[in-house]
């Protein structure tokens, strides 16, 4: 036997005809004569007429089992079902093995690291597949906005040779008897990518070894990157702004979440996002009693307080330079200040990108200020000799992302099967 339908395919057109359908077993109510079985593909739940006296082996079957059965379709009584199956012939049956290690139908609640254990099942919960539904379709959108603004989809190495962008947090190891790193960024070979393609993005995973134990960080995790000759960082806010609009808008329309009363994303909708400048949030945070000086990062004290001030998602521009990558221009009327840019909702940082620096000289002085050594990066530097244009782009947390349109408390609870520092199973 072969599934010839999915339950989403199931209407009152089929009525009469025999189909073939497939899934897990939710729920069998035995009330005697007559047996309902529920049964749920991804797209949806199938009520099937059973039969006891045509088929007894139904009263021995276990919940979560997989089967495969045939029947005719007609119409249901049930108010939440235009139509259901009248049971005719069982295909295959895979059975499960209780008890099981969490309920996936999600009436008993189980601890995320539990679900997690058990994450193949976990996703047989409705509410937890949702969430990967909608990953998928933000990603459908976030390709195809960039795509129509002429964005050239590549993938770069994620094995490399020397730190992307400095600094200890890399994953090290022995590659053919040589030191090598899992890549914590695209970011050098983004910039030296739109030397030719012109503007370039790429959605993959990237790493990084922080032992952070938070519910935002991850150390594997999923950024989209975008890089654009002759842009500069107001153009790229303004791309990343059209972005997530369409996003939301696209999951809105899908009709799996209600965003009717949630204030920040309406707000979003509606209106352009925030701008602030570093130095406009240091006076006001000042001003409601942070203890911050100019010059200092922004703790998560500092932009708990902001996302307090500032509903909805808000960018901070013009961040001092030493506090931004060597990669990052200076402001042109400030060498001070830098045009950068981050992208907030509430404390959580979903974007950090600027304008880059394009002149190979004051690339390596501004490494060798961080304490890098310029020659490490010489494959890196000579592009930078053949014409490169000037430049900018940025990064999102995709995981973030999602973690914020879904209201999930927990950045484990939007990526399949999450790395940190204490899990590297399943």
């Amino acid at each position: 036997m072969k599934r010839t339908h999915l339950a989403k395919e199931l209407n009152e057109n089929l009525l009469g005809h025999t189909v073939n359908v497939g899934g897990w077993i939710e729920d069998i109510r035995d009330i005697g004569k007559i047996i309902f079985l529920l049964i749920k593909d991804i797209t949806g739940p199938i009520q099937v007429i059973v039969d006891p006296k045509e088929f007894p082996q139904i009263r021995d079957l276990q919940r979560q089992s997989s089967i495969l059965l045939s029947g005719k379709l007609q119409k249901s009584k049930a108010k939440e079902m235009k139509v259901e199956l009248k049971l005719e012939e069982i295909g295959d049956i895979y059975h499960s093995s209780h008890p099981l290690p969490i309920d996936p139908t999600g009436r008993l609640e189980s601890a995320i690291d539990k679900r997690l254990d058990a994450r193949a099942l976990d996703l047989r919960n409705e509410n937890v597949s949702k969430l990967f539904v909608i990953r998928s379709i933000a990603l459908e959108i976030i390709r195809k906005t960039l795509r129509e603004m002429s964005f050239l989809e590549v993938n770069t190495p994620k094995i490399i040779g020397s730190a992307s962008e400095g600094g200890a947090n890399l994953f090290e190891f022995d590659y053919f008897k040589n030191k090598a790193y899992l890549a914590q960024s695209p970011q050098l070979y983004k910039e030296q990518l739109i030397l030719a393609l012109d503007r370039v993005f790429e959605i993959a995973p990237y790493f990084r070894a922080e032992k952070s134990n938070t519910v935002r960080h991850l150390t594997e995790f999923y950024s989209v990157d975008i890089e654009a000759a002759f842009l500069d960082y107001y153009d790229i806010m303004e791309i990343m702004e059209r972005v997530i609009k369409k996003v939301i808008q696209g999951i809105k329309d899908s009709g799996l979440i209600d965003y009717t009363k949630n204030e920040f994303v309406n707000k979003s909708m509606k209106t352009n996002f925030e701008r602030l400048t570093y130095s406009s949030c240091i006076e006001e945070l000042k001003e409601n009693g942070e203890c911050v000086e100019y010059g200092d990062d922004l703790s998560d004290s500092s932009l708990r307080k902001l996302g307090q001030l500032h509903t909805g998602f808000y960018f901070i521009t013009d961040w001092p330079l030493k506090l931004k990558p060597f990669y990052i221009l200076e402001n042109e009327k400030d060498p001070f200040l830098s045009d950068s840019f981050d992208l907030q909702i509430g404390y959580l940082e979903l974007i950090s990108g600027g304008t880059r620096q394009h002149d190979p000289s004051k690339i390596r002085n501004r490494l060798s200020e961080q304490g890098l050594n310029p020659s490490m990066f010489s494959d890196h530097l000579k592009v930078f000799d053949w014409g490169m244009p000037p430049h900018a782009g940025c990064g999102l947390g995709l995981d973030r992302l999602m973690m914020c349109l879904t209201g999930s408390m927990n950045v484990r609870e939007v990526v399949l099967y999450p790395r940190d520092p204490y899990r590297i199973n399943p």
